[in-house]
């Protein structure tokens, strides 16, 4: 039987603003989880660590899958270097990335466009091909990468209440709005519909939006 461990994205801080805090988004999907593997009568070890120090031994896993997980990691060479030291020789590092043209990763640039700059990498870059091949050059004896078009979000609302319901559940949007003052508020919700009608497929007042991503296969050497 092989062995995966499947790698989520890491914590940033708690927001004082806006009340949200990565770590509860994270254990809620954790709590989920446990409930769907339980109903399914699956025996699986949920493990809560950090993706730029993972909690395991050299060559643990055969799989190691990254699902919009360690793209997120800020200070990805570290996050690259762990996912490959913890796949066993033969084994699979696999990844699925946003790329920065597709409607997430336009979102996603849109929300560091409005925050102070920080200093870490844009996630997008791990969905450009030549930096996942510089970031995955060490320790890997097969690369394979392809864009792909994400299974469509649909939402039964325009994109204005799309919009606000990003607002008040989506954390990343929550604490963007949270450090930005009225006038800027107006402007990034404004930018936001703008983004999403351009994206939207739909024509009955619903939004339904489609994400390029990149999806990465590394064979360990």
């Amino acid at each position: 039987m092989s062995r995966v461990v499947p790698v989520m994205s890491p914590s940033p801080p708690h927001d004082q603003a806006s009340g949200w805090s990565a770590s509860t988004s994270r254990q809620n999907l954790l709590e989920e989880a446990r409930a769907r593997a339980a109903k399914e009568e699956l025996v699986v070890q949920f493990d809560e660590g950090d993706a730029e120090q993972l909690p395991y031994p050299d060559a643990s896993f055969d799989n190691v899958v990254s699902m919009l997980g360690a793209m997120y990691a800020p200070r990805p060479d570290r996050a690259a270097a762990e996912l490959i030291r913890v796949c066993r020789p033969g084994g699979r590092v696999i990844m699925v990335n946003w790329t920065s043209t597709g409607c997430m990763g336009q979102m996603i640039k849109l929300h560091e466009k409005f925050m102070p700059p920080t200093g870490i990498p844009s996630s997008t870059l791990w969905g450009d091909e030549a930096t996942v091949r510089e970031r995955l050059r060490d320790g890997v004896a097969e690369l394979l990468m392809a864009r792909r078009i994400y299974p469509s979000f649909k939402y039964p609302f325009n994109v204005p209440e799309f919009v606000e319901f990003q607002r008040q559940h989506l954390g990343a949007t929550m604490v963007v709005y949270a450090a930005l003052d009225g006038d800027k508020q107006t402007t990034f919700r404004r930018e936001l519909e703008q983004l999403y009608a351009a994206y939207n497929r739909a024509t009955d007042g619903t939004t339904v939006l489609e994400a390029e991503y990149l999806e990465v296969t590394a064979i360990r050497a």
